[in-house]
């Protein structure tokens, strides 16, 4: 994802409005690993800004969706996150405890190919998602 000024200057180039808040949503967003919810985003922010509203979050993570600097998962967690890194493929770790979402790097391509005939079905994009516990549950789990 771009930082939060560069992705004021999209913002700005492309007809949209660049407030304080969505400038502060671009900075909570830069560098975040955490895969976001909209909810939590809306918590960070409203520590600086009590008034925000969680609809203006809901509207900038759109926004952010519509010119490629973050993709909405539906990860079968009630609440969809976001994820800022666009940039490289990826899949994705789900902890069903905690529900720690982590990015993991595989090369899927040739195994998937071989399955799927291209004359049947062309695959432009695979996403995969590995669900289990994470190391902190997986040792709590032990320790009980």
């Amino acid at each position: 994802m771009r930082s939060p000024d560069e992705l004021s200057e999209l913002f700005r180039s492309t007809g949209r409005k660049v407030t304080p808040q969505r400038r502060r949503i671009f900075e909570i967003l830069e560098g975040n690993s955490s895969h976001p919810t909209a909810e939590s985003i809306y918590f960070e922010l409203a520590k600086d800004m009590p008034t925000v509203s969680l609809k203006t979050v809901y509207l900038t993570l759109r926004e952010l969706e519509e010119v490629g600097e973050i993709q909405s998962l539906d990860l079968g967690m009630g609440s969809s996150r976001f994820d800022p890194n666009v940039d490289e493929e990826h899949h994705h770790l789900v902890c069903i405890r905690c529900g720690e979402v982590r990015d993991i790097y595989l090369t899927l391509g040739q195994g998937l190919q071989r399955q799927v005939p291209q004359d049947q079905f062309a695959v432009t994009k695979a996403e995969v998602v590995f669900r289990g516990l994470c190391a902190n549950c997986r040792a709590s789990s032990e320790a009980e």
